[in-house]
């Protein structure tokens, strides 16, 4: 390249204005402009009609000077906004953020990275303080042989040691599992592979998992009209997880033991 720039330096004393190229014509045009040419030496040493848009990089029928004259400039951006609100309430939405541009990319420069982003959200009171959007929050279930096992445990100090409430069951139908759940044999987890799609299945709560303010379980889709599809997730696999829609609520559980669980 040093020794193409010193012939033409020669040409131009030789010949002045052979060098015309992209600066002299005052030309730096964005993709393929055929009108964005100017006349001189191209970088591939032949004198014609050279060009000064980007495209003439891919081409290789750039005017010599084109790198000078019409340097890349990547996009420069600015920080990232605070996150908006949720776009909706008692319900899954999305909050979304967004950055400017400061600078916008010219002459085949580093295009801007995204310039929005989007994370779900979903907020749990009204604007009067009204609590709502606990039925999309996941169930996270486990065995009701494990009730037995945390009946013997001290009570959580947020409840009095009068608190009387017996609890209530969920019954949901199952609507969809992965494949995850039948691949549990594991001695604590095997209780995964009774999980059938079509099944009405009992879902007990009790403390502590039950709120000692509402009395009621994370989960428990007690708001929902039935027709929705509601999420769960098995604890001690987290890939197994599926979705179910609710049936009613009850007393007592009396499902078999088999589709039998506790909310955690």
């Amino acid at each position: 390249m040093r020794t193409l720039w010193m012939a033409l330096c020669a040409l131009a004393r030789l010949w002045p204005g052979s060098l015309a190229g992209c600066a002299d014509a005052g030309r730096c045009c964005p993709g393929r402009d055929a009108a964005c040419s100017a006349r001189g030496w191209r970088l591939d040493r032949v004198y014609g009609t050279c060009y000064c848009d980007q495209a003439c990089r891919r081409t290789g029928d750039c005017c010599f000077d084109y790198a000078r004259a019409c340097p890349a400039r990547r996009c420069i951006v600015g920080e990232w906004s605070p996150w908006s609100g949720c776009g909706d309430q008692c319900r899954p939405a999305a909050r979304v953020r967004r950055r400017p541009v400061q600078q916008e990319p010219r002459n085949g420069g580093a295009p801007c990275p995204p310039l929005e982003e989007r994370a779900g959200c979903l907020d749990y009171s009204t604007p009067r303080g009204r609590d709502c959007g606990r039925a999309f929050v996941p169930a996270f279930i486990t065995t009701s042989a494990f009730n037995k096992e945390r009946t013997r445990q001290a009570a959580s100090p947020q409840w009095s040691t009068d608190t009387e409430d017996a609890g209530y069951c969920m019954e949901f139908k199952t609507e969809s599992l992965t494949h995850h759940c039948a691949l549990e044999n594991r001695p604590l987890t095997r209780w995964m592979q009774y999980l059938r799609e079509g099944y009405t299945v009992c879902v007990d709560c009790q403390r502590p998992a039950m709120n000692s303010v509402s009395l009621r379980c994370s989960g428990d889709g007690l708001d929902s009209d039935g027709n929705q599809t509601l999420h769960w997730q098995a604890i001690g696999n987290p890939r197994c997880q599926g979705t179910w829609k609710k049936v009613r609520r009850v007393d007592q559980c009396s499902c078999p033991a088999v589709h039998s669980f506790i909310f955690i």
